[in-house]
């Protein structure tokens, strides 16, 4: 019998990640019929593993016959993953993804499936890449057309885009959680941090001020990280027992996102909200951080924004 979902049917978007993948059946109208999640993300799979992963995620939902649409954003592109979708140079536009869109291999007749591109920054000094948050500023596009402004995809890899009219025209990574985990797990910061929660809600005031530390002194980061340390050691005003850990966790999380704003010199203006995009605990503490420095910001689900971006590239598809 054909599932209810296989009934209504028109295509399928996929969002697949490092550590995971994420997928919901939609209707003609675009309406979301369904939605999957699967720890299968390109970390854990060789080339060859790609379709199984997604047959196991989305096999419910397809008919018994008769091809079906996927259009796949995100690391499935990567040059280790299904098939590379090289990347798009900049300055790109964001409702032209589909162009640089490649389709892989699949045996399951059923599977028509396609992975979108990431961009790309080949300017001298200034090298970078993104795949999949290039799909999220789509999907701001796709609500905004015509969207000037600059957007902040919080993450492991921060993204901070410039977008001009619906066209990238540059835009900086920063490792900004992904340095804050290293330090906090794997330094000797561990022995005062470890696993606690940055969350600034415990701790509003050693976050904010952090920020503004580091923001104000950059060049002091180091060493306002092993202040870190001798804080916990001698600082008898810190609270005891996990408010301790939680208070050095805010402090170390608002001195790196300190430093990720001050990187950013004048790209930040003062005048104009910075659009956040993402996760809504981490687009708050970012928000904060940008509030204690003076700067407006809005924030936008990030899952939405991953959908919206999706299904735009699908629209072009069909156009």
């Amino acid at each position: 019998m054909v599932s209810a979902v296989a009934q209504r049917l028109s295509w399928i978007a996929v969002d697949w990640g490092s550590s995971n993948l994420r997928a919901w059946a939609l209707d003609a109208q675009g309406e979301v019929l369904a939605r999957a999640t699967s720890p299968q993300g390109m970390l854990s799979l060789a080339p060859g593993d790609y379709e199984a992963a997604l047959l196991d995620a989305i096999g419910g939902w397809l008919p018994d016959s008769g091809r079906v649409a996927v259009l796949v954003c995100g690391m499935a592109g990567a040059r280790q993953g299904w098939r590379e979708a090289a990347y798009l140079p900049l300055p790109a536009r964001l409702d032209d993804l589909q162009r640089g869109a490649v389709s892989p291999p699949v045996c399951d007749p059923r599977l028509a499936v396609q992975l979108l591109p990431g961009l790309c920054q080949t300017r001298e000094g200034a090298f970078d890449v993104m795949r999949g948050e290039e799909t999220q500023l789509a999907g701001l596009v796709a609500h905004e057309p015509g969207f000037s402004g600059l957007v902040c995809l919080p993450g492991t890899h921060a993204k901070w885009a410039r977008i001009e009219r619906g066209v990238v025209p540059r835009f900086t990574t920063c490792i900004t959680g992904e340095l804050y985990g290293l330090l906090a797990r794997h330094s000797l910061l561990k022995h005062s941090i470890g696993n606690d929660d940055p969350s600034v809600a415990g701790d509003r005031e050693a976050f904010v001020a952090a920020v503004r530390q580091s923001h104000s002194a950059p060049g002091r980061y180091s060493a306002a990280l092993f202040g870190l340390r001798a804080a916990d050691l001698l600082d008898g005003e810190l609270p005891s027992g996990a408010a301790r850990g939680a208070r050095l966790a805010a402090r170390l999380s608002g001195l790196t996102i300190g430093l990720e704003l001050a990187g950013l010199g004048s790209e930040l203006d003062a005048e104009a909200p910075v659009t956040l995009i993402g996760d809504a605990g981490l687009c708050a503490r970012y928000a904060l951080a940008l509030e204690s420095l003076g700067h407006a910001s809005r924030c936008l689900d990030g899952e939405a924004a991953v959908l919206a971006g999706l299904s735009l590239a699908q629209a072009s598809r069909q156009a």
